[in-house]
């Protein structure tokens, strides 16, 4: 009976051990799962928080939640600062610009390269700085952009450190822009303040120009890139203070039947420049009004570059010039109804290869002559008192070929040789030709287009005891020796 009592106790105390195991595991069971609704739940309200938060930390969640959605907006602020869209595009009518190597800034990292776009494009916002143009290279296309800065500019008008586009109206706003072309000859990159396109509606890109239909105004210094084609337009320079200006002429055509085609009203020079293998021609064209010149300067007038430049004139001068024209290179023919180059002040022949043919005077001076190199062929009209050559002051010849007909002719006052003037002893008629030999060498050969009496000739292998002989129309004169000094023969 003992035993039994002892026996039943023992499996009491079992029975109790195993109701308290049973207890305990149903409870970690129960904790387990409240921990992970909790999770859940922590999750799906705090959306910005891809972390889960474990139950029972509210504090560490909040502050974890607050630090996350800090670190977004500053990474979405960072975003916004450095992605810069550099876009140049051009306003009114004329063609896209472009943009090469552009580099653009904004409040915090900036982006550069070949970011460019031509064409249709837009900006809605654009902040200050400079943009450059480059025809190197282009991309085209309607892109439109909604935030740009630095180095961009907008369609429309801008103004302060931006560029103003090709306006077709108006006059261009102040900045940097600028616009570059690639040398084909020596592949440099050739910068320009502005290049223009001539047209009955002219466009533009860059800065200082203004457009009214088809005249283009060019208001400050700069070098300046002109292509296209207008028969009833002008280029007006007209600066505001006296700075050079250069115009860089691309196969120009432009002609005005009214005014002068090129007309630069102030500057401190106007140099006039024909880009190499093309050829430019100006004119007032052939059923105008008589008007004054076709190309007018109020002050000194360069020409120059390695390109052809055509100037016509039915009833205007070719050059006209209230101050002095200096001609450095290239080849520039004139045919005009009036005086060839007229000038108030001083003409200078450095170089280039020159045929001037004026209908009164080839080449007038009201200052000096100045033959210093190149080779000019000049002749005069049929009127008597007319000249090939005139010059009212000093004329002064130091090296270079020239070569006039006229029915008189103005002589060197001051030569480093001898010069040779031969007087016919009757006019000969427009059209007949004309050659002249010094020691067995022809030097020249060319064709006055009106009537001539006398002929000049002026080199530098003249030399007293050389021999000279001509051929006009056909016929031989006897030949003659040089001396020192003028050498007239008839």
């Amino acid at each position: 009976m003992k035993n039994m009592k002892i026996m039943a106790i023992a499996l009491s105390a079992v029975l109790i051990s195993a109701s308290a195991y049973s207890c305990g595991s149903t409870k970690a069971d129960s904790k387990g799962n409240t921990n992970d609704t909790a999770q859940t739940t922590e999750a799906a309200s705090d959306g910005t928080d891809s972390e889960a938060t474990t139950a029972g930390s509210e504090d560490k969640r909040s502050d974890s939640s607050t630090d996350k959605k800090s670190e977004t907006a500053t990474t979405s602020s960072k975003s916004k600062s450095s992605t810069v869209t550099t876009t140049t595009a051009k306003s009114g009518t004329g063609p896209a610009a472009s943009a090469k190597n552009t580099s653009s800034s904004g409040s915090g990292a900036s982006s550069s390269g070949d970011n460019s776009s031509s064409g249709n494009s837009s900006s809605d916002s654009s902040s200050g700085g400079s943009s450059s143009d480059s025809s190197a290279s282009s991309s085209s296309g309607a892109g439109t952009s909604n935030s740009s800065s630095g180095s961009s500019s907008s369609s429309g008008t801008s103004s302060g450190g931006g560029s103003s586009g090709g306006s077709t109206s108006g006059s261009s706003s102040g900045g940097s822009s600028s616009s570059s072309t690639t040398d084909e000859e020596t592949g440099e990159v050739v910068t320009y303040d502005a290049k223009i396109t001539l047209g009955s509606a002219a466009s533009f890109t860059g800065n200082n120009v203004s457009i009214d239909g088809s005249k283009v105004t060019i208001t400050a210094g700069g070098d300046y890139y002109i292509s296209g084609s207008c028969s009833e337009g002008q280029i007006y320079v007209d600066t505001s203070a006296e700075e050079k200006v250069k115009l860089v002429l691309d196969g120009v055509s432009l002609s005005n039947s009214s005014e002068s085609a090129i007309y630069v009203n102030e500057a401190k020079k106007c140099v006039i420049e024909t880009i190499s293998g093309t050829t430019s021609t100006i004119s007032d064209n052939a059923s105008g009004n008589a008007i004054g010149q076709v190309i007018f300067s109020n002050d000194t007038l360069k020409i120059k570059g390695d390109g052809t430049l055509n100037i016509n004139s039915a009833k205007a001068h070719a050059i006209a010039s209230d101050d002095d024209v200096i001609i450095e290179e290239g080849t520039l023919n004139i045919s005009s109804g009036k005086t060839g180059i007229s000038v108030h002040d001083d003409v200078t022949i450095n170089g280039g290869n020159n045929s001037i043919m004026g209908s009164t005077n080839g080449i007038k001076s009201k200052g000096t002559i100045n033959i210093n190199g190149g080779t000019t062929v000049v002749c005069g009209g049929t009127k008597e008192e007319k000249s090939s050559v005139y010059c009212a002051s000093t004329f002064n010849y130091t090296g270079g070929y020239l070569f006039a007909a006229g029915n008189s002719v103005s002589v060197p006052t001051v030569c480093s040789n001898p010069y040779i003037v031969l007087k016919l002893s009757s006019a000969a008629a427009g059209g007949s030709n004309v050659k002249l030999t010094l020691d067995g060498t022809q030097y020249a050969d060319f064709t006055p287009h009106s009537s001539f009496i006398s002929v000049m000739m002026l080199a530098p292998e003249i030399k007293s005891g050389s021999s000279f002989s001509a051929s006009v129309g056909g016929t031989s004169t006897k030949s003659y020796t040089v001396s020192d000094g003028q050498n007239l023969f008839s």
